[in-house]
Formats: C-alpha cells, structure tokens, sequence
C-alpha cells in the first residue's frame, strides 16, 4: 500500500525550517569556502600554523607561515610605516598565501617590495584590473610575483605566488599616515586582525565591472555586500592557538618634551635616545596579532600647540598642510543648551564577552552625566531594534534609573542589522526641533559590518541638524566605519579598547558633548577661497581638537585667514605662510585625503566613469593604492616548472582578543530569529513524526 505523501512533504518542510537555511546568509566556521586547490580544515597544529588536506584527501598540506615586523618612523605629526610581511612555505610543494590583513583607514600605501634572498623586487602601481592579471600571468608562469589589493580603505590583501618548498618570501609594504591629536594628547593606532564582518544580504555571483574576483573568505557575496568573499579571512579557533607573530618598533622624534609615553593596549618597552627621541618596542617577544595596537604621547608642557604648518614642492604645485589649534572655549555651567540624546548600543554576536561589558560601562556613565534639563531615549540592536521608551524622556532621577536597570540586562545575540537603529536614531518628532537646540546621538559599536557604504548613504542623506559620536569598542573595531560615520554625522569618535579606558575616554568625550564646537568654519586668502581643499566642506570642532587642513595650489599666497562661529560669537585666526616649514610627505597626505573625498562623493553626485577616472589618475600620478589601483611586483625569472603543482592557502587570521568565537560563527548572523527557529523546528519535528506514526497506524 502506497504511504500516503502529505506527512513526508510537511516533515521536509519542517526539516527545511529548522535546519535555519532557506536563501538567507548563515556564515559559521564550517562554511569556510575551500580554494582552487585545497579545503582548508584544521587537522593539527603545525608550529604555530594550519594544516590542509588536498581535495583528494591525499597527504596534508602545511600551509604558509606568516611573521610580521611593523617599524615606524614619527617625526612630528608625519608617521612612515613599514610592514614586513614574511611568508614562509613549510611543505614540500609550491605555494601561494593569501592574507587579508588591516591597516589604518588613512594610511597612504604607496610601496611594495619583494624580497628574495638578498634581491629586492620593486613593485609598480597599477590599474587594478592590470595589476591582478599581471599577477596572474607571472603565477602560471612559474615567476615569483606579489599583489597588494585595498579591499577597504582599512582592509588589504597579499597574495605571494611561487614560494618554494621550505623557502620564505618577505613583502615589505609602507605607507603614510599623520598622528591624531585629542585634548592634548598625540596617538596612533595600529590595527592588527580583521574582525568578522557582519554580511547581510542574498548570496550571489554576479559580478559587475569594476567588483573585485571572488576571495577566498567565509562569507558568500551578497546583494548587499558584493565583495563579502573578499573581506572575511578564516578565522582560526581559539582552541587552536595563535597565530601570526608580530614585532613593532618605533621611532619617535615627536619635536617636544613629553609628560609620558603610554600604551593601553600592549606593555610597551622605552628608551629614551635624546632630549627629544625615543625608541618605542612591544615588551612581550610572544606577541600576536589578535588586537589593535595604540600609542599615546603627551607634551611636558600644558600648552597646546597653536599651529603646525608644511609645505613640499612637486611638479611646479604647492602642497599645503596646516594644523591649527582654536582657542579652547571657557567652561561655564550657567549657559549649558538643553540636548536630546539618543543612546544607540550594539548588542549583536560579535560584541559578547568584553565588548559588551566596555559598552554597558561606557553607556551607563553617559546616562549619569545626563542633567534635568536634556532628554534622551535609548536603542539597542542585533538582529532587531528595540527602543526603551516611545519618545524621549527627560532625564528624571527615575527615567535614568529605569534605564541604568535596562542597560544591566542587555545581552549580546544575533546579527548586526545596523540601519534599522540608525533609521530609528535620526527620526524625529515635528516639534523636537523645536524644543532641542542640540540633539546628540551616542553610538556604541565594534563597527562589525560588510555593508559601510549603505549606512554612509543614509547618514549623508539623513542627518539634518542631528550630530553623531560613535564610540568604537572592542580590541578591533572597524575604525573606517567608526570615522567615517562621525565625519558624515559631524560629530567625533572614540576608540575604548579595554575596560580601564573607560572612564578616561568617556570623559574626554563628555567635555566635547558639553561644550560648544567651533562651527560655520571657512578659509580664505585675500578676496578668495582657496581651493583644492581637504576637508571640504570643513568640519564642525569640538573641545581639545585641532583644525587639520590640507591643498594644493600653484600660486601660494603669502597667508590665509580662518574664520568660524565660537559659542554663537565670532572666530578668526589668520596664518602666514611665511612661517610654513618644508616637508616630504605633504603631498601624499593630500593626495590621499584627496581621493577619500571624491569617495564620499560618490555617482550621486558626479558621473560614474568620470568620477571614477578622476580617482584613477590621483592613484596613479601619486602611486597609491586605491580601490581602482594595486601595487603590483614580478620576478622575471621562473622558478616553478609548468608539472609541479602549485598550492592555494588562504592564511588564517586570529579571532580579536575578547570575543567569543561560538556567538559570532555558532549562531546564525542574520536578521532572523534563528535561536526561535530552531527551537520551533524541533518542536514541529516532534509533533510532525508523531502525528506520522499515528497517521501510519491508523492506516
């Protein structure tokens, strides 16, 4: 007797709901994509590295090594980084590595070499698509050849070709970035691992000109994020151990006496060369690469600096760079404005574990320094949004009381679906603007996300009279992101990367909340603008920090003349160029700001093609990379013969100090409420097999 189909078609059905599939983007650790010729799975420890089987299950294939040594070089504000990227092959079989790795969001990469023995290979700056299939033209011809790629403006790719059995290839790669001035503080940071992004979105193949080829990463491309294969490296398991040793040092000539040189993140070895010169290394010789590095410095003397400005000559133009430090504004408690302020937290996967506890700290601090007169509301999101309360309370002994009780039971699950929170943070009423002057929104994340580009759109289009202040948390945040959100929502951000940094650092943010800014900024010289200017449009300024300006001319006039609004009052300060002090550097640091503006800009506003050839030719002329260019380097002479087999490793990246790996690769990470799903499929399951039984029996 046939068995009658309905209960087999509802149990696949059900089978279906609960295995928490169904079209939608469930990255975990298994999903780890395997490459052209090798499934990465970990069998055993290898000296600190990965083992991988061939697709055949043949004999295990070792995977390359991966040490790295970070010097840099301060002089002033200017930093010159070199990296030194040391790939070693410990198999018997030919091997190229592929490593996703970060820098910083600003740095200007504009050199690789290739090193070989005691040969350096110099490499050039290429189109991208000419860069990758130079690369690829010199791998199957058996050359030693290295590719740098920006995925993001703070995440790159290596890829080494032909490194021979039992033999190591160094790839050094620099770049240029300028050092952060804050409330009288000098800091740098140097990022070490690339977090796992949160992708949202459909998977997909499609490829448009100029997206960048499939990588080797976990995660699938989506509709969302396109190059989503590209940016998630695969993440070893704690379990496991570390990997990839890392060794910094630093010289720092920063031009003045210093109070203290300091590390919040890494104990840090000095010693003092002269009156004004310091050698800088990481204390620990067992350091890897599983977090951000950061270096703070702070003058002996009280006084900020007033002004620092550079010039550097090049092909018959001028390139400017000036720093200047406004008066700070007398604190007085008698004119504080009324603010509305919105706090928004992060309490996806990704922050459970330390994270969640620097942002509950970090908000609940926030909460207290609120006074009757401000307002504030709060959000929380992962894979949905939730708001305290329907509209902004005023800051009552009870309201903050109900929300202290509130952010003590916040726990960390779920995707990272940022733009509904943000969408509910910039809302408001018709009668806010009314009764809020200043209305503040507080974003407390680790940044996490594949899909920047989306959440900069609507920050650009949304923002109105809102101001935005993220607060980066965790051992690596996604510092673009952070940075570039403060700038579209003309506020600041603020990195806390352990729990004792938060006092200090909420503090210091609290003084730029509490004060007014500098506002309504503008640059001329004689009757006109001047032009060619980074930033512009010119941002607002909040306590403590400096005006950063770069451009270029070819006429330069001999001072120019800053003017804004100061607590309603007006501002001016006028600099001569007189003083301005020849500097290498300036003009890769203009060039670079340069191309990240017309990145802001985006088609919207200037045509695609266009728009796209003007950023080309910055890369270019200046050797950069870009999203459009690749630093690119060869060996002439083959090495491997077209017989012997050559072996893809996608290298493997610590997971960031602090995280759980279960919450962010055990779970899904989608907008779905997968925990409910699966609880809800066993359940069904359950009832479906004995209703089966009973139908059956019946029968």
């Amino acid at each position: 007797m046939p068995i009658n189909r309905k209960p087999r078609v509802l149990l696949s059905v059900l089978c279906f709901l609960s295995s928490g599939i169904g079209g939608l983007v469930f990255p975990t650790a298994a999903a780890q994509p395997a490459s052209d010729s090798i499934q990465e799975s970990v069998v055993k420890k290898n000296e600190g590295g990965i083992v991988l089987t061939t697709v055949s299950g043949n004999t295990p294939i070792p995977a390359p090594l991966l040490q790295t040594t970070v010097t840099m070089t301060i002089s002033g504000l200017i930093v010159r980084t070199t990296v030194s990227q040391q790939f070693s092959n410990p198999s018997d079989e030919w091997a190229e590595g592929v490593y996703v790795f970060p820098l910083p969001d600003q740095a200007a990469v504009d050199h690789l070499r290739m090193k070989i023995g005691d040969r350096i290979i110099e490499g050039q700056i290429q189109e991208r698509a000419q860069a990758t299939q130079t690369y690829a033209k010199a791998k199957a011809k058996g050359q030693r050849a290295s590719l740098v790629e920006q995925e993001r403006p703070n995440i790159f790719t290596t890829s080494v070709a032909n490194i021979a059995p039992h033999a190591p290839i160094t790839i050094d790669i620099e770049y240029q970035e300028v050092v952060r001035y804050d409330q009288g503080r000098f800091s740098l940071r140097f990022p070490m691992v690339v977090g796992p992004r949160y992708i949202p979105g459909q998977p997909h193949d499609i490829q448009e000109p100029p997206a960048s080829p499939t990588g080797l990463g976990w995660a699938p491309n989506t509709n969302q994020v396109p190059d989503a294969s590209r940016i998630t490296p695969p993440v070893q398991h704690p379990s496991h151990g570390l990997l990839n040793p890392i060794a910094l040092h630093i010289d720092l000539a920063p031009g003045m006496l210093l109070q203290k040189i300091e590390s919040p993140t890494h104990p840090i070895t000095i010693y003092k060369q002269d009156t004004n010169a310091y050698q800088v290394s990481l204390q620990d010789a067992s350091t890897y690469a599983d977090r951000d590095f950061e270096l703070i410095w702070t003058p002996l003397s009280s006084e900020t600096p007033q002004a620092s400005m550079f010039t550097e000559q090049h092909d018959g133009d001028t390139y400017v760079f000036l720093q200047l430090m406004p008066p700070t504004t007398p604190i007085s408690t008698n004119n504080a404005i009324p603010r509305e302020v919105v706090f928004v937290i992060d309490t996806s996967g990704s922050m459970a574990g330390s994270s969640l506890t620097q942002a509950k700290a970090a908000l609940k601090l926030a909460l207290t320094r609120l006074t009757p007169q401000d307002s504030f509301n709060l959000i929380q999101f992962n894979s949905i949004t939730q708001v305290l309360y329907a509209t902004s309370q005023q800051a009552s002994a009870l309201s903050i009381q109900q929300a202290l009780r509130y952010v003590d039971q916040l726990k960390a699950d779920g995707g990272t679906e940022m733009q509904p929170a943000l969408v509910q943070a910039l809302a408001q009423t018709p009668h806010q603007e009314e009764r809020h002057s200043l209305r503040q929104i507080i974003f407390i994340t680790d940044g996490l996300v594949g899909n920047e580009d989306a959440l900069f759109t609507l920050l650009q289009q949304e923002i109105g009279h809102n101001r935005l202040f993220t607060v980066g948390i965790g051992s690596a945040p996604n510092g673009h992101f952070m940075r570039k959100a403060a700038q579209f929502g003309k506020g600041t951000f603020t990195h806390i990367g352990t729990t004792t940094e938060v006092q200090d650092k909420m503090n210091r943010l609290f003084l730029k909340l509490e004060h007014p800014a500098l506002t309504d900024i503008t640059i001329h010289s004689g009757d006109s603008r001047v032009g060619d200017l980074i930033p512009n449009p010119l941002p607002d300024l909040y306590t403590g920090e400096p005006l950063t300006v770069a451009f270029r001319t070819t006429n330069l006039p001999s001072s120019m003349t800053i003017s804004g609004k100061q607590a309603g009052r007006p501002w001016e300060s006028t600099q001569s160029f007189a003083e301005a002090k020849p500097r290498s550097g300036v003009r890769v640091y203009w060039a670079r700001q340069k191309i990240s503006q017309l990145m802001d800009q985006g088609p919207q506003e200037h045509d695609k093609t266009v728009l796209r050839q003007s950023i080309l030719d910055l890369a270019l002329k200046h050797h950069l990379v870009s999203r459009y260019t690749s630093l690119v380097a060869v060996d002439v002479t083959p090495v491997r013969a077209d017989a012997q087999a050559l072996y893809t490793h996608a290298l493997n990246t610590n997971l960031p100090k602090g995280m759980q790996y279960e919450a962010i690769f055990g779970w899904p990470q989608t907008a779905t409420p997968a925990t409910l799903y699966l609880i809800l499929g066993s359940l069904l399951l359950g009832v479906t097999w004995l209703w089966s039984r009973r139908h059956l029996a019946h029968r």
